[in-house]
Order: C-alpha cells, then structure tokens, then sequence
C-alpha cells in the first residue's frame, strides 16, 4: 500500500511538472548540440536575466487572484515606452531619465490597469482571451498616438525622434545618445560573478539573521538559508565551476531590483489584501459571501501588474540600449507568460521560485536553440521557429493541463 502511495505520488509530480522537465531536457540536448561554451552561455544567459526577470515577476499577482496570465502586460510596456518618449525629449538623461520614466509610468499603467481591470470583471473566466485581445487594441491605439498624433499635431523637438521627411516617431529610439539613459541602473555597480554571488550571499544570509532575531522566521529556515549560501560560495571554489562563468558580469543594483521585487510579493501575500488575492484566487463566491469586495481586489491586482510590467519593460530597454518603437511591447506578455509557465506555474498558482526558474529555462533554450538547429539541421532558422513554436506551444498545453484537472476535479466530486 504505501508504495502504491509512492507510486501515485511520483506519477502526480511528473504530471504536474510535465513543461519543466521537458524543457530541462530541451535545454540539456540543445546545449548538447549548439556547439557553444558553458561560459558562452551563461554570458548570454545573465544577460537576458538581469533584463526580462522583473517582468516574468509582474504576471504573479493575477495569477493568485485567479485571472489567469495577464497578457495585458502589453499595455503596460507601451505606457513605459510612452514615458521613455517625454524622458528623451525633455532630455532628461542617465539615471535620473530613467527614474523619471518610473515615476510616469506609474499613473499611466495604473490608469491603464484600471481601465483593463474593470473591463476584465466584465469577462469573468475569460480574463486571458480578453487581455490578450486588449493588448491588439491597445496596439492600434498605440500606433496611432505614435505615427501621427506626436511629430504632428504634438510636436517633437529632440533630434532623432521624428521620421525623416515624414511625421510620427521615428522606427528606432535610440536610449545611447546624450538624452538617454542605456545602462541607467546597469551601469551603477557592475562585478565579476563571483564577486556578484558573494555580496548576494552575504545580503541572504543577513536577511535570514534578521527575520530570525524578529521572529518572523524559524531556526530551522534560517539555518538552512545559511548553509545553503555557504554551500553555493563552496562550490564556486571548484576550478571547473569558476570557468563556468568566467565570462559573466553581473549588474548588481538590477539584480537587487528584481530580489526587491521579489520581497515584495512575498511581504504582499501575507498582508490582508494578499489574503484577499488568495481568497479571491481560490473561489470567488466564498470570497464575495465573506465580505471581500471581488471585484476591486481583482482591479487591485491587475493595476499593480501593469505598474511593474512598465517597470519590467524601461529596465529591458535600458539594457537594450534602445527600442523599436512599434514593435518592441509586442510580444512581452506571450513571453513572459511562457517563461513563467515553463517554471511550474499554473493559470492558477505561482511562486516568485517558479517565475525565476521558467525565466532561466525559457532563455536558455532561446540561446542554445539557433544553434543547434544549425548544427542538427543546417539552419539555424529551423531553431528559431522551433523557439517560437515552443512559446505558444507551452501555453496551449498549460491550458489543456488546466482543463483536464478541471474534469479531474469534478469526476471526484461526482
């Protein structure tokens, strides 16, 4: 009997962990093939890090109230694009453009997350079809305020910034130029990675110290938050893992931006509204009958994401040292929603673990894959459509997965 417990046990973790693992077999094969160097890869795979991690985190909060991947995000990244606009032509730059791009975004995506939020209570069960067809309108709307309402009937005045011999934004920004502010919060601290790892260890191990002497955490979980950083800085002393990433800096004020982030989605789950995003999450009417306003915790949520999913794109752009001015914001949220998928989370659950873990898988198949498509097939193009086919393929069978459980759930209640 309690093997068969096991065995039922086993077969449940796989099943619920069925897109991770077959993307950490995906990631294994194609690094097999790409022909590329450890170090090249996790190079490239920082880099990505420190510029998509923020907004992946974003999708958490309407995922726990129950509404599903936020594809809306969009429209969050469009208003950032808009305040990164304003930021050039005011010729406000470096760190303090960039900081002003924040505070812009804020009433703007707020504004916006207001407007989706309430329009998504309209469509209750289907908020992601519904933020997913806001984002196409949203896209139009876009266009039109940026190829002709600014350099037209709002003039522009930056160089650079308006077509040549035509109206409307130029196709690039560029953020490199005097009035821009590329490496804005990249640039501020940058080390090597083992230099990187032993400040975050450091930084862990005296948060744990602290939330152990407040009483806020266990004996046990501060102890093991302890030995595990010290596990990791031991095993960096490995030669072989040093070499690993010898080629990777590591931008630390962004990395801290995205462990603040993750703070706060912890600190926000265990204050009351966090409560009501939970309960919400779990049942809408036993939320509605206990009191619980439903559907302004709901606009809460996604107001909130759209906030940070702004933040998430300005501190993309920066990294990037520009942007394409339409076509940049597009694929943000069918993006981010893969990665977070591929980390474990559900339409229904996720963890800040989850998001960090699907944005390191997702990226790093993105980077192996062009190569060994080229290697294995001789076209690294067949790579590419492969990368694009798994993004909406993850999503197809996250949604499928849900829907089984679903009958699942309801062939036990019967």
């Amino acid at each position: 009997m309690h093997d068969l417990r096991k065995k039922i046990n086993l077969a449940e973790v796989l099943r619920a962990n069925a897109v991770t693992i077959m993307f950490v077999i995906l990631c294994i094969v194609g690094l097999a093939f790409s022909g590329q160097t450890v170090s090249y890869v996790m190079y490239e795979l920082f880099s990505r890090l420190s510029r998509n991690a923020f907004i992946v985190l974003a999708l958490i909060l309407p995922i726990v109230a129950g509404m599903g991947i936020n594809f809306a995000i969009t429209i969050g990244a469009m208003a950032a694009q808009i305040s990164a606009l304003w930021v050039i032509e005011w010729g406000i730059s470096g760190l303090p453009g960039f900081l002003t791009a924040m505070l812009m975004t804020v009433p703007i995506a707020g504004f916006f997350g207001y407007l989706i939020g309430n329009l998504l209570n309209k469509m209750k069960g289907q908020e992601m079809i519904g933020g997913l067809i806001l984002g196409y309108f949203a896209n139009g709307l876009y266009q039109l305020l940026f190829l002709f309402i600014f350099g037209n009937l709002i003039p522009l005045k930056a160089p650079g910034l308006v077509i040549k011999g035509s109206t409307g934004v130029a196709n690039t920004i560029d953020l490199s130029t005097d009035r821009g502010f590329k490496y804005a919060l990249d640039g501020l601290v940058r080390v090597d990675f083992g230099t990187g790892l032993y400040i975050f260890c450091a930084l862990f191990v005296v948060y744990a110290l602290v939330q152990l002497v407040l009483k806020r955490s266990s004996k046990k979980q501060s102890l093991t938050t302890v030995a595990v950083c010290a596990g990791v800085c031991l095993v960096y002393q490995i030669p072989f893992v040093a070499q690993m990433f010898s080629m990777v800096t590591v931008p630390v004020v962004t990395f801290l931006v995205v462990v603040l982030l993750c703070l706060f989605n912890n600190a926000l789950m265990k204050t009351r509204l966090g409560q009501q995003f939970r309960a919400v999450g779990q049942s809408r009417t036993v939320a509605n009958v206990s009191g619980i306003n439903v559907d302004r915790v709901r606009i809460i949520a996604i107001m909130i994401s759209t906030v940070l999913a702004g933040w998430g794109q300005l501190i993309f752009v920066q990294n990037m040292g520009s942007f394409q001015t339409y076509g940049a914001h597009e694929q943000v949220g069918l993006y981010a929603g893969a990665a977070i998928l591929v980390g474990g989370a559900s339409i229904r659950k996720a963890t800040n673990g989850q998001a960090l873990l699907g944005c390191i898988l997702f990226h790093l198949l993105f980077i192996v894959a062009p190569s060994a498509g080229k290697n294995l097939f001789g076209d690294a193009a067949i790579g590419e459509y492969f990368r694009v086919f798994i993004s909406y393929g993850v999503i197809a069978l996250a949604l499928v997965m849900h829907a089984w459980s679903g009958v699942q759930a309801k062939k036990k209640k019967d």
